[in-house]
């Protein structure tokens, strides 16, 4: 449920001192082919948007960010020696992996949770959650994926989520899902590795598909460059603490390291 905080109109810029910079990079002199990129990994707030009126058990929900995603990206670039950059700011602030047009982008509701701070949002302050979070982060990987074509560097791009284990009341069967828009070369791969480990349950464009008005970073930085892209979803039940982060990244570093040589 909201608290009855009045939110406060932003007048100069979003992101104050106290708040932390929209991304962070890790290993920027990775080795691996491997990019992985986390659109939902954070669930900050700009202390001018006052928690969007919200208590912090909705901002520690599925609808804040995706539980577990950032804790299994770091391990998992760490584990291939990966360039690899999280978001930081909570989904419902900006949605960093949704079109500009998207009704999505600063939600109103969330799964039933009504978002007093996205209410009545002026194109302004729209565009100030656009031009200090949401573009910076994309530049900063749009700026990665150019160094890499200049120097003629092989790459793999990876879209990290997570999902929540229930929605609307339908549970959700599988451990991981793969997504995939147009181009299916290496998501089609991923899905039959991650089949062959044979303990798992794994969706084909499963509990999500992707398409160009709902997804961002897919028809953007995957097909919009033609690189080898997927998207990974995983179950956040199985991410939730360190030990299922550890785990899952070792698991995706070994299935990774034998899709290196796919090029379709």
């Amino acid at each position: 449920m909201a608290d009855s905080r009045a939110l406060p109109l932003a007048t100069g810029p979003l992101l104050g001192d106290s708040d932390p910079a929209p991304f962070t990079v890790l290993h920027p002199g990775g080795r691996s082919p491997y990019v992985l990129i986390a659109d939902h990994a954070g669930q900050q707030v700009p202390a001018a948007l006052a928690d969007l009126g919200l208590r912090q058990a909705e901002l520690d929900r599925h609808i804040g960010w995706d539980i577990g995603i950032a804790g299994v990206t770091r391990a998992l670039a760490g584990l291939l020696d990966a360039w690899a950059i999280t978001q930081t700011y909570s989904r419902l602030v900006i949605d960093c992996n949704r079109p500009l047009a998207s009704p999505t982008l600063m939600p109103e509701r969330s799964d039933n949770t009504l978002v007093p701070g996205n209410v009545g949002l002026s194109p302004a302050q729209r565009q100030q959650r656009i031009d200090e979070i949401h573009a910076p982060y994309h530049a900063r990987i749009a700026a990665e994926l150019d160094a890499r074509t200049e120097q003629q560097r092989p790459t793999l791009l990876v879209m990290m989520h997570s999902f929540t284990p229930q929605m609307n009341d339908v549970p959700r069967p599988w451990h991981a899902g793969v997504l995939y828009h147009q181009d299916t070369r290496l998501a089609h791969a991923l899905l039959q590795a991650l089949r062959d480990e044979g303990d798992l349950v794994v969706g084909d464009n499963e509990p999500y598909s992707v398409s160009s008005t709902s997804d961002y970073a897919v028809p953007v930085h995957g097909e919009g460059r033609g690189l080898l892209h997927v998207e990974l979803e995983i179950r956040q039940d199985l991410i939730a603490d360190a030990a299922g982060q550890q785990a899952w990244a070792e698991r995706l570093a070994r299935v990774f390291a034998r899709l290196e040589s796919v090029r379709g």
